[in-house]
């Protein structure tokens, strides 16, 4: 039996670009978007990704009030999210939660 040790993953290695860091975001909303705990630790994922302190100036917090906010014990207003997503070179979208033809069914359309 092989006895190895493994370092623990830390996602927050591997977000080097802006694409990275949204396609994380996008499978964290696709996953548990509703739990809003879930949603901060993952930005504060992001945030330990890029240089914590001058985020936290970006956003004007204290870099201990921007780890505090960004935990998953962390209850952040939707402005600090906001200003995180603008500081990261993000913006927050919305968009339909299912597809129009899931909604509502479609209309005939009279022939010409």
């Amino acid at each position: 039996m092989s006895n190895e040790n493994f370092a623990p993953f830390d996602p927050a290695e591997h977000l080097e670009t802006e694409e990275a860091i949204a396609a994380f975001l996008d499978g964290v909303m696709e996953d548990g978007g509703d739990d809003p705990a879930y949603v901060a630790q993952a930005l504060g994922v992001v945030a330990r990704a890029r240089n914590l302190s001058q985020l936290a100036r970006d956003v004007g917090m204290s870099r201990q009030g921007l780890v505090k906010s960004l935990s998953g014990d962390g209850n952040p207003s939707f402005a600090t999210v906001v200003k995180v997503a603008q500081a990261l070179g993000l913006r927050v979208a919305f968009e339909p939660a299912k597809a129009a033809s899931e909604t509502a069914p479609r209309e005939a359309v009279p022939a010409a």
